[in-house]
């Protein structure tokens, strides 16, 4: 068996293809052992990937492209939440977005990630940072549920479930950000390029399992859920209910894959917002490299054809 390292956020539901290739016995089935870290700090998560404490990570895709204009080598090889699955969500007694001029709204990290996607939502409104609010980096989904209840902040994206688990204790959607942008690559799968092209044979066997793990998802509503409620912890009703969005929305990619017009959205997005400058790469394909994903894709459609 090779071991790897694989670095996601938190409990959060955006891991569930990695639970279900490592609980349904896909990445075993390629040889590989897999160990899931996580961590709070979303850097950190890219840190390590940088680093090469870790070979693959579930990581913001933003972090990608700041890394190269930096003169890095991560890049992204496929999916993970191709399309958003947030709320934005107040603390009780704030109805719109023009209540939250002088407040402080709670973001993942100042440098990328929902930092970006408030900005540019709430100057949409009227409300530009930092003269009409504050950012506080808080780290993760579950943090800025625990914080928005502690009234530590005073709003901030909340994901699938932990929207559905504030919307029904009383606490009001200032927007659904998916309406403004049906488009936005928030986190995708991330290696640094350098590894994974000195180790292809082991990235295609990862990629294989990994397009596996999705068709799986799509088809396992129960055991998904079970899945789901023993890693992140989230009650059942509501791990039910994440199923049912991400599915239906298709908030992860059936087949593994990225989309391109996705990640274009995040990077005309992020050069909006983030001063750059001489940026050296301007298009979605700078960053993806879909070559072991096509290689699994095809891997797996030959095994299926023997098969019959």
């Amino acid at each position: 068996m090779d071991k790897l390292k694989f670095a996601a956020v938190s409990r959060n539901y955006f891991n569930m293809p990695v639970w279900v290739a490592k609980h349904a016995g896909h990445f075993s089935d390629e040889g590989l052992d897999v160990d899931i870290e996580l961590y709070e700090p979303i850097d950190e998560v890219t840190d390590r990937l940088r680093g090469g404490r870790v070979q693959f990570a579930f990581g913001v895709t933003e972090h990608v492209i700041l890394d190269n204009e930096a003169g890095g080598n991560l890049g992204i090889i496929g999916g993970n939440v191709n399309r958003l699955p947030f709320s934005f969500i107040a603390k009780k007694g704030i109805s719109s977005i023009a209540g939250l001029r002088g407040k402080t709204v709670g973001v993942s990290s100042i440098e990328a990630g929902s930092s970006s996607l408030v900005m540019k939502l709430l100057a949409a409104h009227g409300l530009e940072y930092p003269r009409d609010y504050n950012l506080r980096a808080v780290g993760p989904i579950l943090a800025r549920w625990e914080l928005l209840q502690a009234g530590e902040i005073d709003a901030g994206l909340q994901g699938v479930p932990m929207n559905f688990i504030a919307i029904d204790q009383g606490y009001p959607t200032l927007c659904e950000p998916r309406e403004s942008f049906p488009d936005f690559q928030f986190t995708s799968l991330n290696v640094d390029n350098r590894w994974a092209a000195a180790n292809r044979n082991i990235v295609v066997r990862f990629m294989r399992a990994f397009v596996r793990a999705h068709h799986w998802f799509f088809g396992n509503r129960a055991e998904a859920t079970r899945i789901a409620v023993e890693q992140s912890g989230i009650p059942e009703s509501y791990a039910l209910r994440a199923w049912d969005e991400y599915t239906r929305e298709e908030i992860f990619p059936k087949d593994g894959d990225l989309a391109t017009a996705a990640v274009q959205t995040l990077i005309e997005i992020s050069s909006l917002i983030r001063a750059i400058p001489n940026r050296r790469k301007t298009s979605a394909e700078d960053y993806i490299d879909r070559s072991y994903l096509r290689d699994a894709q095809r891997d797996l459609a030959q095994q299926a054809a023997i098969a019959t």
